[in-house]
């Protein structure tokens, strides 16, 4: 591969990225009244009457976030759309659009089934879920290299990082009143995991230094894949003893198959307390774990090296240095930089699932019940790939067979509003629909297209 073209697949991969979909679980209804799937985000937070879900749809969550916006991927040019590495646009401006760390997260929750009763002196519940997320840290110098392509400057681009975990979990919970402490109440749900795919990606050092004289450059990174039957495909280059063997892509063992690759195990921790007008919450999610097998890793084995210097070329076309070997070996030696090594089979490989901390607090007007105002923190707990938010809500329930929330959220991910409509009729049929994050201006003060967007559905049967 040519490096001039590099640059082109690394833009074109990033906008591909920043227009996936995903989702997450719906916090504009965590102080809903009605909203059947509190107690997801609140396992303290139980139902008013039984219930059960339509199948695939009863809670059905699509969205993404991030601190990477579509505008500053690309550009209207002479009416044509271009991405950020187009001549017409500076550098000065396509860098202005990218923070130090830029962050994506795609977060998918698909409810299979669920269902609800009160027994054993509270509130029971069942659910089966299909859940995907992925992260993405990419730093600023990296958007840098793409844009400026080859050029006398240095860029340290540390930490590309990148994770993919998709499981099933089934989830037994309870919630009930502590009688001993009046306005009280407190929840669990057990959660067991099967973990179906995981890739870690961890691009720790990339060094380059690009100067006029000399070029020198350091790389060391790890892919770690934990997928029924995948392969790392394999090339070689180079000759005689310079000849190595690199990852050259891969393949699922010729059918394609994925299923069950690992088994764990999850808990969620719920309280509220109502204290006069206010009502207080507090949760603990998906404090677990899920071990998987057969952890295929790709490495570069340590770091790689590369200087410039190291070449002295000899005019003489047969000399072992002539120009001709000499610039065919600096080729190896820089395409050595970014392929992988088939480590092998590195036995087993255990991924905490990125534990959820939700705190909140609820007031309702003392002169008209129906109407109450909330603020919560929502904030995920998993090592670089951490982000919190706080939501500020307004709940309405006039009629008891509809309520609504409209919010505005603020934190990792910017600043954004958030709605909710529920319509429950007690008896035979509810139907929910929001989002989250409402893509438009309010999203980056006045920026209409960007990447935190969420859509929520959902609709269940009260008996």
């Amino acid at each position: 591969m040519k490096l001039n073209n590099i640059k082109y697949l690394l833009a074109a991969g990033f906008v591909a990225t920043a227009m996936t979909a995903s989702a997450q679980d719906t916090y504009s209804g965590y102080f809903l009244d009605n909203y059947t799937y509190r107690y997801q985000m609140n396992p303290a937070m139980g139902n008013r009457s039984n219930f059960v879900s339509m199948p695939a749809l009863g809670n059905l969550n699509l969205g993404m976030s991030g601190n990477i916006h579509l505008t500053s991927l690309v550009y209207s040019r002479e009416g044509k759309t271009v991405l950020f590495t187009n001549p017409n646009v500076s550098v000065s401006e396509a860098m202005n659009g990218f923070k130090d760390v830029n962050r994506m997260g795609f977060n998918t929750k698909i409810n299979i089934l669920s269902g609800g009763w009160k027994a054993w002196g509270g509130y029971n519940t069942v659910s089966i879920n299909a859940r995907a997320n992925a992260d993405v840290h990419v730093p600023k110098s990296l958007f840098s290299l793409v844009k400026e392509g080859i050029s006398n400057k240095t860029y340290s681009i540390k930490d590309v990082r990148a994770q993919a975990l998709g499981y099933a979990e089934i989830a037994l919970g309870h919630s009930r009143d502590i009688v001993q402490v009046p306005g009280l109440r407190a929840g669990i749900n057990l959660k067991f995991l099967i973990g179906v795919a995981n890739a870690q990606l961890d691009m720790k050092d990339a060094y380059l230094d690009l100067g006029q004289d000399a070029w020198r450059a350091r790389t060391n990174g790890d892919l770690k894949v934990n997928i029924g039957g995948f392969q790392y495909e394999t090339d070689y280059n180079g000759e005689g003893p310079e000849r190595y063997e690199y990852v050259s892509g891969a393949n699922m063992d010729g059918d394609g198959s994925v299923g069950p690759n690992g088994f764990g195990l999850a808990f969620d921790l719920g309280a509220t307390y109502e204290w006069k007008d206010f009502t207080f919450s507090l949760a603990f999610n998906d404090l677990g774990f899920i071990n998987f097998s057969k952890t295929r890793l790709a490495s570069t084995n340590g770091d790689r090296d590369f200087n410039s210097d190291a070449f002295i070329f000899n005019p003489d076309d047969d000399a072992t240095n002539s120009f001709d070997n000499e610039w065919e070996n600096m080729r190896d030696g820089l395409e050595k930089l970014y392929q992988l090594q088939d480590m092998g089979d590195t036995g087993s490989n255990t991924r905490g699932l990125g534990a959820v901390m939700n705190v909140g607090v609820d007031y309702k007007l003392p002169y008209y019940r129906r109407l109450h105002f909330g603020l919560m923190n929502h904030t995920v707990f998993n090592g670089p790939y951490t982000s919190t938010e706080f939501r500020l809500s307004a709940n309405v329930c006039p009629v008891d067979i509809f309520s609504a929330s409209v919010n505005m959220v603020a934190g990792t991910y910017g600043v954004g509003f958030g709605w909710l409509l529920n319509l429950n009729l007690k008896k035979g049929f509810n139907l929910f629909l929001g989002m989250d994050r409402t893509p438009g201006k309010l999203a980056k003060q006045g920026v209409p297209l960007n990447s935190n967007l969420s859509f929520n559905f959902g609709m269940d049967f009260p008996f």
